[in-house]
C-alpha cells in the first residue's frame, strides 16, 4: 500500500523515488514482519495460553515429548498476521503474483485453522483427537491447488510465456509443455498439497520447520527478484517473468516473520505453530515455486521435507507389506526406522532435540547452496 500512497508524490518529493525499488521495498518488508512478530507475538501467546489452546501431542512421538502436552499450539498466527500485513504495506499487492500468493497463504492457513480447532475440541470432549478429517483437509488442499493451477494456464501471468508451463534447472531457456494443460493443473496440485504436508510432517521439533522454511523462503526471495529483472536473467540464462519481482517483497515478509517467530518456537518452544502455520507454509513456499515456473528447485530447497515424507510413506508401505505378510508382531520388531517421520528416528537412536533441528538446518543450507548453483551452472 505505501508503494501507491507514495509513488504519485515522487514530483514533489524526489527521495521517495527509493519506494520503486524493489530490494528497498523488501528490506522494509523483512525488518516489518520481524517487529511485528516481537509484538503481537506476546499478545497471541497470551491468548491462547488462556484460552488453554495446549499441543496435541501426536500418537508414536517419543516419551520425551509427553512435556509438550502444555505449549501452547496456532502459533503459526504470529507469523502469517506479521508477514501478511507487512507484504500488504510493502508490496505491490494488486500484482497477480502477490495476490495468489496470499490466497493460497490464507486459503492452506484457514484449512490448518479448523484443523487444530478441531483437534483441541476433541481433546476438551476426552475424544481421539484425529482432527479434520483427512478427505476433508485432502479436497481443501486439492481445490486451491486446482484453481491455482487453472487460473495459470487460462491466465498466464507472464506474456512471454504459456501458463501451463514450467522450467528445469541447470538448462538454459528448457520450457517444458504438457501437451496436455490439464497435466499441469494435476502437476501445480500435486506440488502444492505434497509441500503443504511435507511441512506438516516435518513440524515436530522446536524450530525445525520454522527454520528450515525461513532458509527456503530466503533462497526463493532471490530467485524472485533475479527472475524478475530483465538483465540478470538474460544473463544468468534462465527466463523473465514480468512483475516477479514483487514476490522477493512477500518472500522476505515470510522470511522475516519466521525469523520473529523463532524467537518463540525455539528450544524450549513457548509456542507451536500447529497445523495452521506448518499448512500455510507448505502452501506458500509450493505457490511460490509455482508461480516462478521453479518447481523443481523445491527437490533442494525442500529437501528435509522430502525425506521426512518420504520416512513416512515408506514406514507405513513396509509395516502395511510385513503385517500381511508375516504378522503384525514382526512387523513392530521390522521397521525400517525406529520412530517416523524421520526427526524422531533420530531422537530415538540417542541425538537431542537440539542436535536433530540445527542438524536438519545444516542440510537446508546446503540445499539451499545446491538451489543457488543452479543460477550459474547450466
Amino acid at each position: 500500500m505505501l508503494y501507491y500512497l507514495l509513488i504519485p508524490l515522487v514530483p514533489h518529493y524526489s527521495a521517495l523515488r527509493i519506494f520503486n525499488y524493489i530490494t528497498f521495498r523488501a528490506a522494509g518488508a523483512a525488518v516489518t514482519a520481524i517487529l511485528l512478530s516481537f509484538i503481537v507475538g506476546p499478545l497471541i501467546l497470551k491468548r491462547l495460553d488462556n484460552a488453554a489452546n495446549y499441543q496435541v501431542v501426536r500418537e508414536g512421538t517419543p516419551d520425551s515429548h509427553a512435556a509438550k502436552s502444555r505449549t501452547p499450539t496456532m502459533g503459526g498466527l504470529i507469523f502469517l498476521f506479521s508477514s501478511i500485513v507487512a507484504t500488504l504495506l510493502w508490496a505491490r499487492v494488486f500484482s497477480h503474483y502477490v495476490l495468489a500468493a496470499l490466497i493460497v497463504t490464507v486459503w492452506m492457513g484457514g484449512i490448518g485453522l479448523i484443523d487444530d480447532l478441531l483437534k483441541l475440541k476433541q481433546k476438551r470432549l476426552g475424544l481421539k483427537n484425529e482432527g479434520l478429517v483427512e478427505r476433508y483437509k485432502l479436497v481443501g488442499q486439492v481445490t486451491i491447488g486446482l484453481a491455482l493451477g487453472t487460473y495459470l494456464w487460462l491466465f498466464p501471468l507472464s506474456p512471454n510465456l504459456p501458463g501451463a508451463s514450467t522450467t528445469l534447472p541447470f538448462y538454459k531457456y528448457v520450457l517444458l509443455t504438457p501437451t496436455l494443460p490439464i497435466l499441469y493443473v494435476l502437476f501445480t496440485t500435486f506440488i502444492l498439497t505434497g509441500v503443504s504436508n511435507a511441512v506438516n510432517l516435518t513440524d515436530g521439533l522446536d524450530g525445525l520447520a520454522a527454520g528450515l522454511s525461513a532458509i527456503a523462503f530466503g533462497v526463493l526471495a532471490i530467485f524472485a527478484y533475479l527472475i524478475g529483472r530483465v538483465d540478470a536473467s538474460h544473463y544468468l540464462g534462465i527466463f523473465y517473468l514480468r512483475n516477479a519481482g514483487e514476490l522477493t517483497i512477500y518472500c522476505l515478509a515470510m522470511f522475516g516473520a519466521l525469523i520473529g517467530f523463532l524467537w518463540y518456537n525455539t528450544f524450549p518452544a513457548q509456542v507451536f505453530m500447529g497445523d495452521t502455520g506448518s499448512l500455510a507454509l507448505g502452501g506458500a513456499m509450493g505457490a511460490v515455486a509455482i508461480l516462478l515456473k521453479s518447481e523443481f528447485l523445491l527437490v533442494f530447497l525442500a529437501a528435509v521435507f522430502l525425506a521426512e515424507t518420504v520416512s513416512v510413506l515408506l514406514q507405513r508401505f513396509v509395516f502395511k507389506y510385513r503385517r500381511r505378510r508375516y504378522g503384525i508382531d514382526y512387523a513392530r520388531e521390522h521397521r525400517v526406522f525406529l520412530r517416523a517421520p524421520l526427526h524422531h528416528h533420530f531422537e530415538v537412536k540417542g541425538w537431542s532435540e537440539q542436535q536433530v533441528v540445527v542438524r536438519f538446518w545444516i542440510i537446508g543450507i546446503i540445499g539451499a547452496f545446491l538451489a543457488l548453483s543452479t543460477l550459474k551452472v547450466r
